[in-house]
């Protein structure tokens, strides 16, 4: 900061003109609306390719729902069919499925959206992490859906249908049968997160492998719990939905032993480079005791 001399011959700081003050608010006006019209542009572009997606899925929203109900079509008694119950559900329906459809195609472009608001502002051994993370949390998403229409859907869907008492006709209502595939998919879909909570949860330092595996009866109780909440009230969702998740929490607890490795490793190297600097300086602080030392009997 510029000095001052007063008529004492004495140093004070100098105060910052109002010019500089009104500069630096000005500055730091500017860099924040910078931010907000940037995130202004990213949500834009986000909503933009939903809707891109929208317009070019809804001619074949019909054809959509179709493929989604196929799990439960297929084992429905013969001679019944779903039924719709309100009178605009035969067209709100399908658009609504097709809307939901274009949102969960659009994920990647909307994740890179979120990468590259927040990427400027991150170190590059951090946007070595995220990258990894994004590409990986996507993928699971995805398989976690896979796995619930494929794998979860036809095995439920059969026992509820033969479950049903003697004299009941099943008529699922479209809407309903929305409703519930729905839920099922993101729920699958976040459990299916699991590997990925535990590796960045490590890396973050929150958690320790270590400590996670010793804590390893715990976990498989909260997770049938959470999948209890999760899906609806019946065991063979829960046991679907919780054998998975608890596969992916070993997974997910062996890569974090990898990554709190080299987390480690890393600690190491930057504390080994820290001593050999100061190491370094210490060496300059020694030459330059004895080129004083030199200089003064030379002096003398």
């Amino acid at each position: 900061m510029p000095k001052q001399k007063n008529p004492g011959n004495a140093e004070i700081p100098s105060q910052p003109s109002d010019t500089q003050k009104i500069q630096g608010e000005t500055e730091g006006t500017g860099s924040f609306l910078s931010h907000l019209i940037e995130l202004r542009n990213r949500l834009f572009y986000a909503v933009l390719s939903v809707g891109v997606v929208f317009g070019v899925l809804v001619p074949f929203s019909n054809r959509i729902y179709i493929m989604v109900a196929e799990p439960l079509m297929q084992v429905l008694p013969e001679g019944t069919s779903m039924i719709a119950t309100d009178v605009a559900s035969p067209f709100l329906t399908p658009i609504k499925l097709t809307l939901l459809v274009a949102f969960v195609v659009a994920i990647p472009f909307v994740l890179y959206q979120l990468w590259a608001f927040v990427a400027p502002g991150l170190y590059r051994h951090e946007r070595r992490l995220v990258v990894p993370l994004l590409l990986s949390s996507t993928v699971l998403f995805y398989v976690g859906m896979a796995f619930a229409y494929f794998v979860v859907f036809p095995l439920v869907f059969g026992f509820f249908i033969t479950s049903a008492p003697d004299g009941v006709l099943v008529m699922t209502d479209i809407r309903s049968y929305l409703s519930f595939v729905f839920s099922m998919f993101i729920a699958f879909g976040i459990a299916f997160e699991v590997p990925v909570a535990v590796i960045l949860l490590t890396r973050m330092g929150v958690v320790n492998p270590a400590s996670l595996a010793k804590k390893r009866p715990y976990v498989v109780l909260w997770v049938f719990v959470a999948a209890a909440v999760l899906t609806p009230p019946d065991v063979f969702s829960q046991t679907f939905l919780a054998i998975p998740v608890l596969l992916l929490f070993e997974i997910g607890l062996f890569f974090a032993r990898r990554v709190q490795a080299g987390r480690e490793t890393s600690d190491e190297d930057d504390a080994h480079q820290e001593l050999s600097e100061a190491q370094m300086q210490a060496k300059f602080d020694e030459h330059d005791r004895e080129f004083s030392k030199k200089k003064k009997k030379r002096r003398e």
